[in-house]
């Protein structure tokens, strides 16, 4: 897919605060992906470009795309993409830490009753804790392990 990021007007953030954002492209009729990006700013100096943070697409997605859409009606943002179109928001730093988080774990998971579980779990997550584990699960040697260990914990029974 070829084109521009269509940017949206979002609420203003602090600029010493770190700088996300929700990525949304509609491929198909029921196929949608959608990703979480860390944004160049004054709180991540290291960062010259946007970096992924995670995404997710098909199947997965649409178990929990109710979810994914009330994080971000909480945020006061809501998308709109039509057919082959990609959108942009600004995210508040709470719910990129949460939906970057569901992303990573989520993503190779199959068991349906699994993938709820660890959904419940990451809603019911504070900010820190949130952060915690999405901080493990990025800047690890072996990030695998971290996000074994939480899926384990969200679904334990």
């Amino acid at each position: 897919m070829s084109g521009r990021i269509a940017r949206l007007p979002s609420p203003p953030t602090p600029a010493s605060a770190p700088s996300f954002e929700v990525r949304t492209v509609r491929h198909g009729p029921a196929d949608t992906e959608v990703e979480v990006w860390q944004l160049p700013s004054q709180a991540s100096p290291q960062l010259t470009a946007p970096v992924r943070l995670a995404g997710l697409r098909g199947r997965n997605l649409g178990l929990v795309e109710h979810r994914v859409l009330k994080l971000l009606a909480a945020a006061g943002l809501k998308f709109n993409p039509r057919a082959g179109r990609k959108e942009a928001l600004i995210l508040p730093e709470d719910q990129a830490l949460r939906l970057g988080l569901l992303f990573r774990v989520l993503a190779p998971m199959r068991s349906r009753d699994n993938i709820r579980a660890a959904a419940e779990g990451i809603e019911a997550m504070g900010r820190e804790e949130a952060a915690y584990w999405l901080g493990m699960a990025m800047h690890r040697k072996n990030p695998r392990r971290v996000l074994t260990a939480l899926r384990i914990l969200m679904t334990a029974t």
